[in-house]
């Protein structure tokens, strides 16, 4: 195993978000760690320069997110920073110095280790920060669109939480594949949304949101439903029975149910699943697919250098409170070194 200089030394103390409870990120605090990090079989070190949030993090805070760990932990999965140390039995290693994006536990921190098999290289010319999503909001929206949800040139697709990381993704793809787009997003997010080029921008707290989105479409052919349960109903009423398809990848605002006699009787769409993790573990050939073409949409221009905003570590527990509360736009990061 090899480890450069930028590692933390023995009694060092690193820097970290430790989340102390299942009370929500009110409980994420600041501190300290006087462990010295040393990469596992099949990991690399990493000196974070960066670290995504996500609502995932919301749900781990809450004891929500379905095999996440048990407080007190260090937070945060997504990061992207400088391998500084490789852990035995990784296969073609990158070398030390190179800047990846991953995904891992304890990204919070100002070093952490992660699963080199999942990782990237960060980019040619772009930072950390601008990075991240990479592996996760992006992917996941690909894998939405296209091997799920089967997307055509011409078709409607209806995006949820438009203006989230995931949703900004999935517009900008949408609308590369040539599809017609249709978003929802709280009003104050409106702008934000218009400006990646939708067609039409919904309220999705409008009473009337599912004869609205009818009117104007006739029906849907896609749907990416990362709300739950505020807008579940509505997207399975307003996909076009049989050749309609729902892609389910989130709830954030709570679980939705939906019974064998909905899906016989009244809502006969095509239903289907996404969690871009277990996606990677059960299919990998499927997901190296999805890392070829975003790289492809990487070099013709299509994906962007991401535009985080960037908070101090210790503001993490502020940023994943107004996530909870849906008072954020885009993609958020946190700098453990400020």
């Amino acid at each position: 195993m090899e480890i450069i200089e930028q590692q933390p030394s023995a009694g060092q103390s690193v820097r970290a978000l430790v989340q102390r409870s299942q009370r929500g990120p009110k409980d994420l605090t600041l501190a300290t760690d006087p462990r010295r990090l040393t990469p596992g079989p099949g990991e690399y070190l990493i000196r974070v320069g960066a670290a995504g949030v996500n609502f995932a993090d919301v749900m781990q805070a809450h004891g929500t997110y379905e095999g996440g760990p048990q407080a007190p932990y260090v937070a945060g999965f997504e990061a992207a920073g400088e391998i500084v140390g490789v852990g035995p039995d990784v296969e073609n290693s990158l070398p030390l110095g190179t800047h990846i994006v991953g995904a891992g536990p304890g990204a919070f921190a100002q070093y952490m280790t992660m699963p080199a098999a999942g990782a990237l290289p960060v980019p040619s010319g772009w930072s950390d920060a601008e990075a991240l999503g990479l592996v996760l909001n992006w992917v996941t929206a690909l894998a939405a669109l296209k091997p799920l949800g089967e997307i055509k040139t011409g078709e409607v697709v209806l995006v949820h939480a438009a203006a989230g990381g995931v949703g900004q993704a999935a517009v900008r793809l949408a609308r590369h594949y040539g599809a017609r787009v249709i978003a929802t997003a709280s009003p104050a997010k409106h702008d934000t949304v218009k400006a990646l080029g939708t067609d039409e921008v919904l309220d999705s707290a409008h009473p009337d949101l599912a004869e609205e989105i009818t009117r104007l479409t006739g029906g849907v052919d896609l749907v990416l439903e990362s709300v739950g349960q505020a807008t579940f109903k509505v997207s399975l009423s307003i996909t076009k029975p049989f050749t309609g398809r729902v892609v389910v990848f989130g709830a954030a605002s709570g679980d939705a149910t939906v019974t064998t006699h909905d899906l016989v009787f009244t809502h006969q769409v095509q239903l289907k699943s996404l969690h871009i993790g277990a996606l990677a573990a059960a299919a990998p050939s499927l997901y190296q697919s999805l890392l070829v073409e975003i790289d492809a949409l990487i070099a013709h221009g299509v994906y962007p250098p991401g535009t985080p905003q960037v908070h101090p570590l210790a503001e993490g527990a502020s940023v994943l409170q107004q996530l909870e509360a849906g008072q954020t736009r885009g993609k958020h990061a946190l700098d453990p070194w400020r």
